[in-house]
């Protein structure tokens, strides 16, 4: 039932949002040299990798693979429309495609890099893994960008014991409040929740 619901809203979504899709390609491309969509290797179901898609927020020349947390000045690789496009999470939109196609679901854990194997370490003990990840998951509504690897790991568990459609509505009301307030949210950082002085 969750897939059925995720697919039906993810092609409703696509088509109310095709003219802001519309509208975000033409100032991705007039904005900075480069392809419109960004594809990078994630982790999905069981583990098994998977390119996900966002609208590209980065100069080409940022190094490939790389948490934004982890490049030593990231601003400098950011284009004029990636800092709306990530302050408006509107970067995530494309994901749409991943949602219909059955990598990700609207609701799940974030899927992690293929290389934070210190996440999907973490994640392995809560059963994390083993299910879809998300457009949006519990994790990202309680704390974001700010919570540290076993923090994060352990919401990703706990919404795995208590998945349910009403969990799943509750973190869509979540998000949007979210977006709006942009509470959690540290670019170029993560883990600052509890490590205020370590400039992660």
């Amino acid at each position: 039932m969750k897939r059925i619901i995720d697919l039906f809203l993810s092609i409703i979504g696509l088509f109310v949002l095709s003219p802001l899709f519309f509208v975000l390609i033409i100032w991705i491309k007039l904005d900075s040299k480069g392809p419109v969509l960004f594809k990078q290797k994630r982790v999905g179901i069981h583990k098994k990798h998977f390119n996900i898609l966002k609208f590209r927020t980065m100069k080409i020349d940022t190094p490939k693979d790389t948490p934004t947390h982890l490049l030593k000045d990231p601003e400098q690789y950011i284009t004029r429309a990636g800092r709306f496009l990530r302050k408006t999470s509107l970067d995530e939109l494309p994901q749409i495609f991943n949602i219909i196609k059955g990598d990700m679901a609207i609701v799940g854990p974030r899927p992690a890099l293929w290389n934070q194997y210190d996440l999907i370490e973490e994640r392995d003990k809560y059963g994390a893994n083993d299910i879809r990840p998300g457009l949006t998951g519990w994790a990202q509504v309680n704390g974001r960008d700010e919570l540290e690897i076993p923090v994060k790991a352990a919401l990703d568990g706990e919404y795995v014991k208590n998945m349910s459609f009403a969990m799943d509505i509750k973190c869509i009301f979540k998000t949007v409040i979210q977006v709006f307030t942009h509470e959690g949210v540290v670019e170029g950082g993560t883990g600052s929740m509890n490590n205020s002085e370590s400039n992660l």
